[in-house]
């Protein structure tokens, strides 16, 4: 199946190099089909609505006359990624919340992916993620690509990070949809595919409860679990063994620790959408593992997922 063939890339402003351009041209031209990009910006200067020596036909030439500019800068900076198999369009527009804009327009064009850039603070030298960036983690129906890094690592691998402790139907779609966006780009990407899972620590509290218990018997039962659930997994999907990592601890110390060790590009992460991110982990700690790991970060929301902006389901 291929995907990943209308896809919505967000510019920066602040810069001429377009990691998120860049990376969308590099999924267009290895696309079986043809691939259209939607280079786009929402720019608002709030000075332009406020100028009350200004008359309504003139500020709305003036706020043209803006976007215009800008249009011609983004045409001139995707140029570059022009290539045979895609077609890049250039879209701005006036409003003063990206977000909301930039999910307007995937529902618009049908997009299939959000690519966007994060920054990095000149002074810490850490990613930090904007508001609009947390908003599109939460509320964007499609999936969303946040880059960390503009250059990826000699013989990258992409990680999935599964959940296969549950039977909840909406993780187990989840999983395979992100094993399903794995697979795809790992092919588009020539990187190497792999399943994390983390399962929990035997809680403190039982042990102190019931004198009995035996904490040992009980931690070697969940990950007899987690192992099976993830063999069938793999197996399901022609993975081998070695391309699985099942560890106990939180997620929010496994993941990490497991970019490090697969030396990964990116990371799919799934969101069951009721709570944004935070609903598959327990609390914020899909947070922090988004803030905890140096590299691209791929958001999916599962089959039925309504964003609170979707204009049909508008109150």
């Amino acid at each position: 199946m291929s995907i990943y063939n209308n896809i919505l890339v967000v510019a920066d402003l602040n810069q001429d190099e377009q990691p998120a351009l860049a990376r969308a041209a590099q999924f267009g031209s290895k696309s079986k089909s043809p691939c259209t990009i939607t280079f786009f910006v929402a720019i608002y200067d709030f000075s332009y609505d406020m100028t009350s020596m200004l008359s309504v036909t003139e500020r709305d030439a003036m706020r043209k006359g803006v976007i215009h500019q800008r249009e011609l800068w983004m045409k001139k900076v995707a140029e570059p990624y022009q290539l045979d198999n895609v077609t890049i369009e250039v879209k701005v527009v006036w409003h003063n919340r990206p977000y909301e804009a930039i999910i307007a327009e995937v529902f618009a064009g049908s997009h299939d992916i959000v690519v966007k850039g994060t920054r990095k603070h000149d002074v810490l030298e850490s990613v930090i993620f904007t508001p609009t960036d947390w908003h599109l983690l939460r509320k964007c129906p499609c999936p969303v690509l946040l880059l960390k890094n503009s250059d990826w690592p000699k013989d990258p691998s992409i990680m999935a990070s599964v959940h296969v402790g549950s039977e909840n139907p909406t993780h187990l779609e989840l999983n395979d949809k992100m094993i399903e966006q794995l697979k795809n780009l790992c092919g588009r990407l020539d990187a190497k595919p792999y399943l994390v899972n983390a399962y929990p620590v035997t809680p403190a509290n039982i042990t102190i409860e019931l004198p009995e218990f035996d904490p040992a018997t009980y931690t070697d039962a969940v990950r007899g679990h987690h192992l099976t659930a993830m063999k069938s997994l793999r197996q399901k999907h022609g993975f081998s063994e070695d391309q699985t990592i099942v560890e106990q601890g939180l997620p929010e110390d496994i993941i990490p620790e497991s970019v490090d060790k697969l030396n990964a590009a990116m990371v799919i992460l799934g969101t069951t959408g009721r709570t944004g991110l935070s609903a598959v982990f327990i609390g914020n700690t899909a947070e922090h593992v988004i803030d905890k790991i140096d590299c691209d970060v791929l958001a999916l929301k599962p089959a039925g997922y309504i964003s609170p902006l979707d204009p049909t389901h508008a109150t």
